[in-house]
């Protein structure tokens, strides 16, 4: 999205702080909108024309009461454009395309034939126009595409810098789809995408500070501190599965052994449970939520020592940042109370003052949605990268085994 004048002018700031209100709260009249922000009538004219004019914000209709005709309330118009959003998995890519709040239009799941960047990038840009067609809105342009990967995403180059899951060092994805799509392009880990998300539209739309933990295939806890994502000087902070948990305790994905990860990840309680009741490697995820719904011991068991384990690793991320809420999302969600009592129970005994209240995120979608969140972000917030448009330097991928 484009922003009229230079990024540091107050005309910006205006409008982001304006964009912001109304994503919040939804539709309010100027004077409502002079009173809340603080600036001038004329101030918020100026930008309520320009986005008017750009499609972005649009006019309801005024309301005739007692005291006569009510202001004009004017809103954000979700319809001007689409967002892609992919989030990739080993093996498989999640695919979405939403409107301008995240809302799906559209979505499908497409096999990766193999991990080699080439070939990803090359599944990625073919289901660019396909979505697109797929989410019925011709008038609506494609303001972009996001890409979340497992991994340490330099942000500013839009480089996956390093993914153990994908085996991947230094791979400039998002300029390799970009210039086969010729839209601009975003790159992010998963967990952070999933937060932005959650931040702008989600269950952390009203917090300023939380943390947003992933508890799927790894486990990972993103972090917003006053309003913004913090990635860490190097774009590594939130790899919260990779804290210790046992000393020479399991191998990681990640090399090193007694990551928390190692036990407690959706694949890790998974494998306990097979190998403590002697099940093969055809009983899945599926099964052991079946399990857990029969009231199986085993699995409760399981499930108590991951919340445990998981609440006690929390409560010190929880003594040092001290987030408003947790936001949980992940394949373990579905597991519920059986892990969550025991996790809350286990981070309420270690925190210093209050634990923040859990929050699960039962939505489908959501990650994908994470993805094409990075999208939507450069909306409401011109401080973001405007995302990559490609380079003559995209064949310098690098793939590490």
């Amino acid at each position: 999205m484009k922003l009229k004048g230079d990024q540091s002018t107050s005309r910006a700031l205006n409008r982001r702080l304006i964009l912001n209100l109304l994503r919040q709260e939804g539709p309010k009249s100027r004077a409502e909108i002079a009173t809340i922000t603080g600036l001038s009538p004329a101030a918020v004219t100026f930008v309520i024309a320009d986005l008017i004019e750009e499609g972005h914000v649009t006019e309801g209709k005024a309301v005739a009461g007692l005291s006569g005709r009510r202001p004009i309330p004017v809103e954000i118009n979700y319809t001007n454009g689409l967002a892609i959003g992919f989030k990739l998995m080993v093996g498989s890519v999640e695919c979405v395309v939403t409107d301008l709040a995240t809302n799906p239009l559209a979505s499908c799941r497409l096999t990766l034939i193999d991990n080699e960047p080439e070939n990803v990038a090359k599944t990625l840009a073919e289901a660019v126009p396909m979505l697109v067609e797929a989410a019925g809105r011709p008038q609506a342009r494609l303001a972009g595409v996001g890409i979340s990967v497992p991994g340490v995403i330099d942000n500013g180059q839009a480089i996956c810098v390093r993914s153990f899951r994908f085996k991947w060092n230094n791979v400039p994805l998002a300029s390799m789809v970009a210039q086969k799509v010729k839209v601009p392009v975003w790159l992010e880990d998963d967990t952070n995408a999933y937060a932005i998300a959650q931040q702008l539209f989600g269950l952390g739309r009203q917090y300023r500070d939380m943390a947003v933990l992933a508890i799927g295939v790894g486990i990972s806890c993103a972090l917003i501190v006053d309003g913004k994502l913090y990635r860490g000087a190097h774009g590594a902070a939130g790899k919260f599965g990779h804290t210790l948990h046992e000393e020479n305790g399991r191998l990681c994905e990640c090399g090193k052994r007694g990551c928390l990860m190692a036990y407690y990840s959706e694949p890790a309680m998974l494998r306990t449970w097979r190998e403590a009741t002697r099940r093969d490697d055809s009983q899945n995820l599926s099964d052991m939520l079946e399990a857990a719904k029969a009231g199986d011991a085993e699995v409760s068991r399981i499930l108590g020592e991951a919340g445990a384990g998981i609440g006690k690793a929390l409560a010190n991320l929880v003594n040092i940042t001290d987030p408003e809420v947790i936001v949980v999302g992940g394949e373990a969600v579905s597991f519920g109370d059986a892990l969550f009592d025991p996790l809350k129970s286990s981070m309420a005994a270690r925190t210093f003052f209050a634990s923040p209240p859990l929050l699960p995120d039962w939505e489908d979608n959501s990650w994908a949605r994470g993805a094409a969140a990075l999208v939507t972000q450069k909306f409401f917030d011109f401080e973001t990268s405007g995302g990559t448009m490609g380079s003559s330097d995209a064949d310098t991928t690098t793939s590490a085994a």
